[in-house]
């Protein structure tokens, strides 16, 4: 086992609990902010979030907005679970469920733990580029459909928060409706981003 292997446990201990419920029952736009810097591990594979978008219920781009569906039932559950949606027919996104039928959608991590099982799920070696997008992370997170819903202090999911990150905001990305709020939050100048702020 290297060190790359190790489950990642940042602070004194995972958030759990009524703590993990707290933390994710407010709006989404706060949380989506509030988890740049926090960090995220799934069976040991994970990193720093450095990207986040925020989607409220009243909001047009977001999946909730129509009401509950079969695909979107996650999001109308409780706070702390996970949110999974195949985006263009492709890749798999992750999202974690806030208050309300809100959800903030993870856009890119920095890689921390199990890099060489990252390497190999995503087929490539630029660090750089292993989990700087939605669907990058997911591939290389082993995330799919099959743990949507779960709560994020269940296996294979692991949650910590960690010191508070400088951040910057800006438009989310690759939506056609309600484009104006600036709802995309990334930590200021990383270079893990999938793309880079105004």
């Amino acid at each position: 086992m290297t060190p790359n292997d190790l489950p990642l446990s940042i602070g004194p201990k995972p958030l759990t609990g009524p703590a993990l419920t707290a933390f994710f029952s407010r709006d989404a736009v706060i949380v989506a902010r509030e988890l740049i810097g926090t960090r995220i591990a799934v069976a040991g594979a994970g990193g720093r979030i450095v990207e986040t978008e925020a989607y409220r219920p009243d909001d047009e781009a977001s999946h909730s907005f129509r009401g509950p569906t079969a695909r979107t039932a996650a999001m109308f559950g409780p706070a702390g679970r996970v949110y999974i949606y195949r985006s263009y027919g492709i890749h798999w996104c992750l999202n974690f469920v806030c208050q309300g039928a809100s959800a903030v959608l993870i856009r890119a991590l920095e890689p921390q733990s199990g890099i060489e099982e990252m390497i190999r799920r995503r087929g490539v070696t630029d660090f750089v580029d292993l989990c700087n997008g939605p669907g990058k992370l997911t591939q290389a997170l082993g995330v799919d459909i099959s743990l949507n819903g779960l709560a994020l202090d269940a296996g294979p999911f692991e949650f910590a928060l960690a010191e508070p990150t400088p951040v910057v905001a800006g438009k989310r990305i690759g939506i056609t409706k309600n484009i104006d709020p600036l709802w995309r939050f990334g930590a200021a100048g990383s270079r893990f981003v999938s793309r880079r702020f105004p």
